[in-house]
């Protein structure tokens, strides 16, 4: 695997570069954010990992220009921050994953793992985090069922699926449909949901139980 880090912190570039390698991952470890952005294009990572405080650029903006030119690039945060706000602007704009820079560094490698195979991987300790943003968005808890409802026996199939951590493809794969049907139903599901991100709307499935109740 090659994983590329944008991250203006020298100790812990440094760091993490030789515990990654020592483990059998080439780093390519970067504290620019503008040169990151341009060795993307050269090096085409496996996974890219930004920090989310950086002097020159947020890594919020640069996952928004990476997603510009490559939707499809597995990219994550990894940084300190545990703020609700960060959590979800990084989510909404396209990362595949959120982890904390005080991980485990097995856990980080399986995260790695996971966020190249097209899984969204969010640190366990920030579960709480997001059910709480999920939660906040709704008036209470019983709006939020009555548009679990409103999902056809499909969409309730493809949430379970999403509440797994599974890309598109691997959803379509599993159910013999399409990648763009696939896309189709997703969309749906966050419409009738009323959020934003994968990852928001399968918080909304755990906390209601709602493949624990059959729906498979």
């Amino acid at each position: 695997m090659r994983v590329l880090l944008i991250d203006d912190h020298a100790l812990f570039r440094i760091g993490l570069q030789e515990l990654l390698e020592r483990r059998g991952i080439d780093v390519i470890a970067i504290g620019d954010c503008l040169k990151g952005i341009e060795t993307v294009a050269t090096e085409r990572p496996d996974v890219v990992l930004l920090d989310m405080r950086m002097p020159d650029m947020t890594g919020t903006e640069v996952l928004s220009v990476l997603r510009k030119h490559y939707p499809d690039m597995p990219i994550s945060m990894l940084t300190t921050s545990r703020e609700e706000s960060d959590v979800i602007e990084a989510l909404q704009n396209g990362a595949q994953g959120y982890l904390l820079k005080d991980m485990e560094p097995n856990e980080l490698i399986d995260a790695l793992q996971q966020i190249k195979q097209g899984q969204t991987v969010v640190a366990k300790e920030l579960t709480g985090v997001l059910a709480k943003a999920v939660q906040g968005e709704s008036q209470s808890s019983s709006p939020q069922t009555s548009s679990l409802d409103e999902l056809t026996p499909r969409e309730r199939e493809i949430l379970c699926h999403l509440a797994e951590g599974q890309s598109n493809k691997v959803i379509a794969r599993n159910l013999g449909i399409s990648d763009g049907t696939v896309k189709l139903h997703v969309k749906a599901i966050l419409r009738k949901l009323e959020v934003h991100s994968r990852v928001e709307a399968a918080v909304i499935a755990v906390e209601q139980n709602l493949c624990s109740r059959g729906q498979l």
